[in-house]
């Protein structure tokens, strides 16, 4: 909970993993750390999100704020039946077909931005640069944003993403709402034109989802619809942002991978497994249940550190070191089970995309300044990374078949 710890919680979730894979903490508080337990629990029907029963009991007041009463009807913060008739829905909309579709869409807005970031005179902010108007770029896109309105998403998201956070003080709760209220009448009003005008967009998509009947209400479409946008683009900048770092970090990696874009898949899960953008989740227990040899009681309150499972030696030998070419890698980082993130292959495919183009342009590119950790607890990203950009490198063949050196492929 310090500062220091929120910059860097690695070395606390290894003092914690001491005392075993769950660790109670509180009467009825619970942390898990182990990757097993934390993988078994979310996929547990007997454990599921705080629900407007419990917000009431711990939250007093919060139907008052426009950024938890937004958050709170969405899938994020809903069960079942609510949770799985919204899932449904939103997973018909967020296709398979429509995320492949995209590739050429997240090449186009990546290039565009290694072009501005090459005409700058000196270092620039890798976070401002690119890992934040990438994602919002590529989730506007598909939920049919017109592009001039693009910079105003960056500060609601960023706004709204403090209630995603396990606490909050009363100015950011503010700011929050503020962002909240401002995004919920920009997409009321896209709804109303996507109603007169249909297009091939995700909003169009759900949209008719809640016009088909009644399946979708109003406050759960604009709910989703601002779900889809702040965890679209706050988890993928985060991404970006420790992805690279630890890019910079291995240069020998990070050079293999700018000859072998192949490589992308299996580098960008260790990635998420080595500084995952989203480091804890929360649970509430319905029923008796015994992980770790612990007995959590019916209501307890479990802290699932999805950071800390990643890091789980018993799961992934020397998990504190970074290894692309590590077999058989399955993150935590974007959940598992009913409430597995909706948007992971997006982003997975942004970053895939993006780190072998980002490496090839620019072979010069290394840390310029100190970096700037955010002091979050949840979402775990930079909110300053310097860079030097350095000559764009001379067009790369990459052959098909990698040379034996290059190491098997992850």
């Amino acid at each position: 909970m310090s500062p220091e710890g929120r910059v860097d919680p690695y070395p606390t979730y290894e003092r914690l993993r001491a005392h075993g894979p769950v660790v109670q903490a509180g009467p009825v508080f619970f942390a898990v750390t182990g990757y097993a337990e934390a993988d078994a629990i979310l996929r547990d029907a007997r454990f599921g999100v705080m629900d407007d029963a419990l917000r009431d009991q711990f939250m007093p007041g919060w139907r008052e704020s426009p950024a938890i009463l937004s958050i709170s009807r969405s899938m994020l913060r809903t069960n079942p039946p609510d949770h799985s008739r919204m899932r449904r829905l939103a997973a018909g909309a967020f296709t398979p077909r429509r995320i492949a579709a995209m590739r050429d869409v997240v090449q186009a807005q990546a290039d565009e931005l290694i072009d501005a970031m090459l005409a700058a005179e000196g270092p620039v902010d890798f976070m401002a640069a690119f890992a934040y108007p990438l994602p919002v770029g590529v989730i506007c896109a598909l939920l049919g944003v017109p592009a001039a309105d693009r910079p105003l998403f960056r500060r609601w998201a960023t706004d709204l993403t403090g209630v995603l956070e396990p606490e909050i003080t009363e100015e950011e709760l503010a700011v929050a709402d503020r962002g909240a209220s401002e995004l919920r009448a920009y997409f009321t009003e896209l709804v109303a034109t996507r109603r007169r005008a249909p297009a091939d967009d995700l909003t169009t998509a759900l949209v008719q989802a809640h016009d088909g009947g009644d399946r979708l209400s109003g406050d759960e479409l604009l709910a989703n619809l601002i779900v889809l946008l702040v965890a679209g683009f706050e988890t993928t900048t985060n991404l970006l942002g420790n992805g690279l770092v630890a890019l910079l970090e291995h240069p020998r990696a990070a050079a293999a991978l700018a000859e072998h874009p192949e490589f992308a898949p299996g580098y960008v899960d260790e990635l998420l497994r080595y500084d995952s953008p989203v480091q804890l989740t929360s649970r509430m227990s319905t029923a008796p249940a015994r992980y770790g040899d612990v007995d959590l009681p019916p209501e307890s309150w479990v802290i699932v550190m999805l950071g800390a499972a990643n890091r789980d030696p018993r799961r992934y030998p020397e998990p504190a070191r970074f290894d692309p070419w590590r077999p058989q890698v399955h993150p935590l980082s974007f959940g598992a089970g009913p409430h597995y993130c909706l948007g992971a292959a997006l982003a997975r495919l942004e970053a895939q995309v993006a780190f072998p183009l980002l490496l090839r342009r620019l072979p010069g590119l290394a840390v310029a300044g100190r970096p700037e950790r955010r002091v979050r607890l949840t979402l775990r990203g930079h909110a300053t990374l310097p860079v030097r950009v350095g000559r764009e490198a001379s067009p790369v063949t990459v052959p098909g078949t990698p040379p034996g050196a290059a190491g098997p492929t992850p």
